[in-house]
């Protein structure tokens, strides 16, 4: 294999320094008018998309790094107690790693089964199956989180509850819950769809 030269220039173009990173809370309230209530409730209290694929549609769409099909890159950021509800990602794996802290992964229709991970833990969660993960820490803490996306779509859709986007709606008004469609949020998780 003949190998390529590299400019410094260019590897800092591929580089994301965690300090620099946006939470999509914040990017989503900016680009679609989303309040960061409602994105703090249904995920993480923060979630710093770090790389997409180039054609990625979606929550994470405003990533610093565009890299190949397939691959969505985040951190989540959690205080104590805090992650998302139960929730099930459609078509993709959703991959876990704590980097500190203690998080809870639950699973089931009703979050009925659990295990821990420690820092540098890895659990790999398939596509339907209903998850949620919890800070269990007394501090802070960061989960990794690697979403492999299989379909020609790259997108990451996940359902909720209906109950949970009825609520929202009462909160926040139907067009928030829109814009939570319109990036990939649904809320018919337990529904038979057509």
């Amino acid at each position: 294999m003949k190998t390529i030269t590299v400019t410094p220039e260019e590897m800092n173009r591929r580089t994301v320094r965690f300090k620099n990173l946006e939470s999509y809370q914040v990017q989503q309230e900016r680009a679609s008018g989303i309040p960061r209530p409602v994105l703090e409730r249904i995920a993480a209290h923060r979630v710093y998309p770090i790389m997409v694929p180039r054609t990625y549609v979606g929550r994470g769409g405003f990533a610093p790094l565009r890299g190949e099909p397939g691959l969505y890159v985040a951190i989540a950021e959690c205080p104590p107690g805090d992650g998302p509800g139960l929730h099930a990602h459609e078509t993709t794996t959703e991959n876990f790693m704590c980097l500190s802290g203690r998080f809870k992964i639950s699973w089931g229709d009703q979050g009925e089964d659990s295990l821990v991970l420690e820092p540098l833990d890895f659990c790999s969660v398939p596509p339907g199956v209903s998850r949620s993960f919890q800070n269990i820490a007394n501090e802070t803490a960061r989960l990794l989180v690697m979403i492999q996306i299989p379909t020609e779509e790259q997108a990451d859709r996940v359902a909720y509850a209906p109950q949970v986007g009825e609520q929202i709606e009462r909160e926040f008004g139907k067009q928030t819950v829109e814009a939570l469609n319109a990036i990939g949020f649904k809320f018919d998780a337990g529904r038979e769809t057509a």
